[in-house]
């Protein structure tokens, strides 16, 4: 942050991985060797960051485990929305680290505490704030998250530390701090949301909590859990960037038919949320085509934002010679390859498939009623 600093950290504003070692040695004839270090090491941090932080990463301050653990924006801003739409003024974030969501927070013009116990992760956070012009409405705090008095503000925001020495922690009481003392926290504002992840067992959300699954493109990016909302449904699955947001989480699985003329698959976040019912109710009753495969089937194309839609041309039971002579014969260059219930590798059966031609398709390999099938498919176009 010293003038020195900032002038250096200018000069590696269009920083290219390729060209580290050249601009290392030119910046070290002007500028101290270990603070070309630290500026290179926060280039590659910011480089890194662009993919959940997009232009401001360049203006930013990260620490490795920030750039792995925090909040793409797109998610962080969905949440603050959320919270601003509850009227929700000022918030306790808790296990802030370098701020991520604090900054979304108060983009939504919401007052944050921003607190952690790591000194650098509040360092990043505090420089954040200024970086970005927030630092009126974020307050930087280090120290332990269970010693904060979150009183005076009108909701809590806990994300949990989820990696440990050895990768992902899967067990929420294995969380730092645990999903139990989090959920106290929760109970004790008027509103509250906990990040977790997607993979959170259904028997572990607390039955006042309502749980949301999010994705975006959909890629399933993380799950909350929301206090205060007196949700009605249980499970909700957003979808980003459009915004779609479907609940429910309490109608039973859709029966299972045969294969029909249209093939959906459930966004990732409705899987999770246990929505693909729900999705078959919007379809006009939609089938499964297997009882334990979240794929449904449809004689009638109904556009839904919450799956995708393939039109199937050929349903058989999986044959590779079969499959090899179908692509040859239609001239299929560009194979798309589907897999659920499925232990075939796609890249493994593509390299045996070997496509070649002008043509395009979808090969979706599953069951249905119980036995290995291919569904040949295109994406489906709505009249």
């Amino acid at each position: 942050m010293t003038p020195e600093g900032q002038a250096l950290l200018a000069e590696l504003r269009d920083y290219a991985p390729s060209d580290e070692l050249a601009l290392a040695t030119r910046l070290r004839r002007s500028y101290d060797a270990g603070l070309v270090s630290a500026a290179l090491a926060q280039a590659r941090l910011r480089t890194r960051a662009a993919v959940k932080f997009g232009p401001d990463a360049q203006r930013m301050y990260f620490t490795p485990n920030g750039v792995e653990q925090s909040t793409r924006s797109s998610v962080a801003e969905w949440r603050a929305q959320r919270f601003a739409a509850l009227g929700v003024t000022s918030v306790a974030d808790l296990c802030s680290g370098i701020g991520g969501d604090a900054v979304a927070l108060a983009r939504a013009g919401i007052r944050v505490l921003a607190v952690d116990r790591d000194p650098v992760a509040c360092a990043a956070a505090e420089a954040n704030a200024e970086a970005l012009g927030l630092a009126g409405l974020i307050e930087t705090r280090c120290a332990d998250v269970a010693e904060i008095d979150t009183a005076g503000y009108d909701a809590v925001f806990v994300d949990p530390a989820r990696r440990g020495g050895r990768g992902r922690i899967f067990d929420p009481e294995a969380y730092s701090p645990p999903l139990s003392w989090a959920v106290e926290a929760a109970r004790s504002a008027p509103f509250a949301a906990l990040k977790v992840a997607p993979g959170i067992p259904h028997d572990a959300v607390p039955e006042d909590a309502e749980a949301e699954w999010v994705s975006e493109s959909g890629d399933v990016k993380e799950a909350a859990l929301w206090f205060g909302t007196k949700a009605a449904q249980p499970h909700r699955a957003t979808l980003l960037p459009a915004g779609a947001s479907l609940t429910g989480g309490r109608l039973p699985d859709p029966p299972a038919g045969p294969v029909r003329r249209y093939l959906y698959e459930p966004d990732g976040a409705v899987i999770r949320a246990h929505l693909v019912a729900e999705v078959a109710a919007q379809l006009g009753g939609a089938t499964l085509i297997d009882p334990t495969i979240a794929y449904l089937t449809t004689d009638q194309l109904t556009p839904t934002p919450y799956a995708t839609a393939y039109e199937v041309t050929d349903a058989l039971p999986f044959n590779l010679k079969k499959l090899k002579a179908l692509v040859r014969e239609r001239g299929i260059g560009t194979l798309v390859v589907k897999k659920r219930g499925s232990a075939i590798e796609p890249e493994e059966l593509r390299r045996k498939v070997k496509p070649e031609g002008a043509n395009s398709a979808v090969v979706v390999l599953t069951r249905a009623a119980g036995a290995p099938v291919m569904l040949l498919a295109q994406p489906a176009v709505s009249p």
